[in-house]
């Protein structure tokens, strides 16, 4: 049941006035103000700590599957991760190249510190945006509706909208080995006063816990036991905006390193189990499966000889590596053993130990798909507190909280990615559909149109809506709108235009062991074969008047080559969009619906879904809960009467 929030002891002096506050001044937290702040909005940012505004406390870097295209979905709706990680990364890479392009990745290792202090100046410069350093103990609920905040100074800031994203630090507690005490990341205070107000107001708060490897000194290690790992060549960004001419050379930018555990590594965990937080039962938060502790790995992979470790750098001005792959919660000196056992790490000096964090998080079925609570008017939640993990998440699921938060205000639509349109759209539909028991990772195996949400295209899926909600300006725009334009007319003109036999061509055509051309084709049918890429293809064909720039170019081969299969997802989205069609009346009557199962009914109830495609992806609603709601529904006789 809904509590009503009265500030009852603690005198507090009025701090202002706000149409937004975001309270966390993480990834979610900083895209959530921006976002905001950008779309008119007078907004407050509070954070603990100035000095960790965006902070890796984890592994420093961005992208990767999956979430790499989530970076440029922030970028093409007018986000600031893209931007941030262009500026400041010391390294960069395209992965899985060797792949289809639905899995492709772009990934850069960040230099963490300047990758903070570019996102405070970024916050700090922001018209309609103050940034204070302070702790949110306490929202201030009346009649049901969100109307501000109260820091540990006694200020109360009123606010018609509030977003939440407090990440690890709310009742934070760090454990390595035996060594308990009450922390956010990185040491930073904890928030402890918000998640007890937030059980008070009846939210469901989960437990979960996630972890970092020890930290070594990059001068004790010896790189010849380890494989280089250096960036790409070739420029890349993650957003639109960046320009190929600021592309680091290789030169310039830092390797990683690839190394492995092996059997004395694994020996020395085994013989020390008895002291791992992991098993002994202090760690009663639930952890990531996909990004789990080297301990649990050894345990649940016993079969395995070793693991891959990446060593990598934290940023051009520390000799601080972070040993990706070797999270842990063991003793300290368990850890120096563990790390003294690793090629090329033999001599290092650990200058920070691995830890676990357990931290509260908001169980999330609890959430509209606008993030805003169902609970309490006006109060949304993002990233970890959400329960995922990642920043890329999120900095996601904040940019639509600080959205949505605005349009609100504005009493505008709410915007709420659908599952084809974005890998955000996935992410937040599985969050409030399914819940999670676990932190939640983003993986491209969980998009069903995974082809459709590539990390070439997220500018032609979403800048459109970005420069609606005036966080794409009208230049970015129009360079849009220009690249668009000359991808459809070149599609056009290579499916019109022939190739003609003939003695060059045919070779060509030799070499790579297929038949010659008897006849005229068509050039888009040309550039299907798998030999065949648009730089050739101009080869036998008039080139355009003016040059195509590499990112058409991408379009046009991805756009042709996959044609077929594009066909195919685009069908399954048509046919989908006609369950997402079928709303479901928000005061339905679920007790009245004779037939459904009890679990089907119990979880209709509880996550209150916005359609009928929406409540077919509830974990334990089955085809036939679905045709007999789907029947009272049409009915339309079952709203409750109030």
């Amino acid at each position: 049941m809904l509590k009503t929030n009265v500030q009852e002891v603690k005198q507090y002096y009025d701090a202002g006035n706000y149409d937004v506050v975001v309270v966390g001044a993480g990834h979610a937290g900083s895209e959530a103000a921006l976002a905001a702040a950008r779309m008119g909005q007078k907004t407050l940012l509070m954070t603990i700590n100035l000095d960790m505004v965006a902070f890796m406390p984890c592994n420093p870097s961005v992208g990767g599957p999956a979430k790499g295209t989530v970076v440029r979905e922030i970028d093409a709706l007018g986000g600031e991760m893209g931007r941030n990680i262009d500026k400041t990364y010391i390294q960069m890479r395209m992965l899985n190249t060797g792949k289809g392009p639905a899995v492709r990745a772009l990934r850069a290792q960040a230099d963490k510190h300047a990758y903070h202090r570019s996102m405070k100046s970024t916050l700090e410069n922001e018209p309609n945006l103050t940034l204070r350093q302070g702790i949110v103990e306490q929202l201030i609920v009346e009649d049901g509706k969100c109307v501000g905040v109260i820091s540990n100074a006694g200020a109360k800031y009123s606010a018609n909208s509030v977003v939440i994203a407090a990440g690890t630090a709310s009742r934070g507690k760090i454990i390595i080995g035996e060594l308990m005490y009450s922390s956010g990341p990185n040491n930073s205070l904890p928030s402890e006063k918000l998640s007890e107000n937030l059980a008070d107001l009846g939210f469901d708060l989960k437990r979960f816990k996630t972890g970092t490897p020890p930290r070594v000194n990059g001068k004790t290690i010896n790189y010849s036991k380890a494989e280089e790992q250096p960036g790409d060549e070739a420029p890349n960004h993650f957003s639109y905006e960046s320009d190929d001419n600021d592309y680091l050379a290789v030169k310039d930018q830092i390797s990683c390193w690839l190394t492995y555990t092996n059997e004395k590594t694994h020996e020395i965990i085994q013989e020390n189990l008895s002291r791992a937080p992991m098993f002994t039962g202090v760690i009663e938060g639930v952890g990531p499966r996909y990004c789990p502790s080297i301990e649990d790995k050894i345990v649940r992979f016993a079969d395995k000889s070793r693991h891959q470790l990446f060593l990598e750098p934290e940023g051009r001005d520390t000799e601080e590596w972070y040993v990706q792959g070797l999270s842990t919660s063991m003793p300290e000196e368990v850890q120096q053993s563990m790390v003294h056992s690793i090629a090329g790490l033999e001599d290092a000096k650990m200058m920070r130990p691995g830890y676990a964090i357990e931290y509260d998080v908001v169980a999330p079925y609890q959430l509209k798909p606008t993030l805003e609570t169902k609970l309490i008017e006006g109060l949304y939640t993002a990233g970890q507190t959400n329960g995922t993990s990642g920043y890329e998440e999120a900095a996601g699921q904040g940019l639509i909280a600080g959205i949505n938060a605005a349009l609100k205000n504005q009493g505008k639509e709410p915007l709420v990615l659908n599952r084809d349109e974005a890998y955000i759209g996935v992410l937040i539909d599985d969050l409030v559909t399914k819940g999670t028991n676990e932190p939640y990772r983003l993986l491209t195996s969980r998009a069903e149109y995974r082809l459709l949400l590539r990390n070439d295209n997220a500018d032609f899926r979403l800048t459109e809506k970005g420069y609606e909600l005036g966080l794409i300006s009208e230049e970015r725009f129009n360079k849009f709108k220009t690249k668009q334009k000359r991808v459809v007319e070149e599609l056009d003109r290579l499916n019109s235009i022939r190739i003609k036999p003939g003695d060059q061509i045919n070779q060509f055509i030799a070499d790579h062991g297929d038949k010659p051309l008897q006849d005229g084709v068509i050039a888009a049918n040309f550039l299907r074969r798998p030999y065949v890429n648009y730089k050739t293809l101009m080869d036998y064909i008039p080139a355009t008047d003016e040059p195509l720039d590499s990112r058409v170019i991408e379009q046009l081969e991805i756009r042709t080559k996959y044609a077929g299969y594009i066909q195919k997802e685009e069908a399954k989205v048509e046919r989908m969009k006609k369950m997402e069609s079928k709303k479901i009346p928000e005061k339905i009557d679920y007790d009245a619906i004779d037939g459904l199962a009890t679990e089907a009914h119990q979880k209709l109830k509880q996550i209150q879904p916005r359609t009928i495609a929406q409540a077919s992806r509830i974990s334990g609603v089955n085809p036939s809960d679905i045709a007999i709601l789907s029947v009272y529904v049409q009915q339309g006789k079952i709203a409750k009467t109030e």
